[in-house]
């Protein structure tokens, strides 16, 4: 396939990346900056801001897939994530994956995990952000798109291939831990995007 990836050189961002190529995929690294990206001959890197619209679809125009690795925590005004949403409309490309956040993911029915009382201060704005970029892609009438959570800590560790795929609830393990490794979270996202399950909807994961 021939996928955009927004944000190549992230944290999540580059774990996905480094996952598609090794599966033969077409990449074009959408970054600020192009430098950081390793080389590859399947890798096309584009220096372009999400805040730009109209710059942004022409970047992503002949795609099969746009996947945002973008971090809408630290995204204020909101105005990056409702670029990516307009510049992929505007583009053509009809399907979105979006790297989302376990904050909007329910802890019982209606109640959102970033809501909790001890849920940690430092995150919880970021958090809000992200769940905003959900609200934003229910609201979106035209785009294939799916929002992607990881577990509440999502951490640098091993590609074991193995994870649980579930739903509106954050998914815990038998010790009562929410966790998957960087890695992982990048091979459940390049299994939804090799084999769409979830169209228009969010999906979690974890181990």
């Amino acid at each position: 396939m021939k996928i955009a990836l927004i944000g190549a050189t992230g944290f999540v961002g580059s774990f996905i990346l480094t996952e598609a190529l090794n599966r033969g995929h077409d990449m074009t690294g959408v970054v600020q900056n192009p430098e950081k990206l390793p080389g590859h001959p399947r890798l096309r890197p584009v220096k372009a801001e999400v805040a730009d619209t109209g710059a942004l679809a022409s970047v992503l125009a002949g795609h099969d897939v746009v996947i945002s690795a973008y971090n809408p925590g630290r995204d204020e005004t909101g105005a990056g994530r409702r670029s990516i949403i307009a510049a992929v409309r505007e583009s053509g490309v009809d399907r979105l994956l979006a790297v989302g956040g376990a904050g909007s993911l329910e802890v019982a029915p209606g109640q959102r995990l970033v809501d909790q009382p001890d849920f940690p201060a430092e995150w919880k704005q970021g958090s809000l952000r992200t769940a905003d970029f959900l609200q934003d892609l229910r609201a979106e009438t035209e785009l294939n798109w799916t929002f992607v959570c990881p577990a509440a800590h999502l951490e640098p560790g091993e590609r074991t291939g193995r994870y649980r795929v579930g739903g509106d609830r954050l998914m815990t393990d038998s010790e009562g831990q929410s966790r998957i490794s960087v890695p992982d979270y990048a091979v459940a996202m390049m299994d939804e995007v090799e084999t769409p399950r979830h169209p228009r909807a969010r999906t979690s994961v974890a181990y």
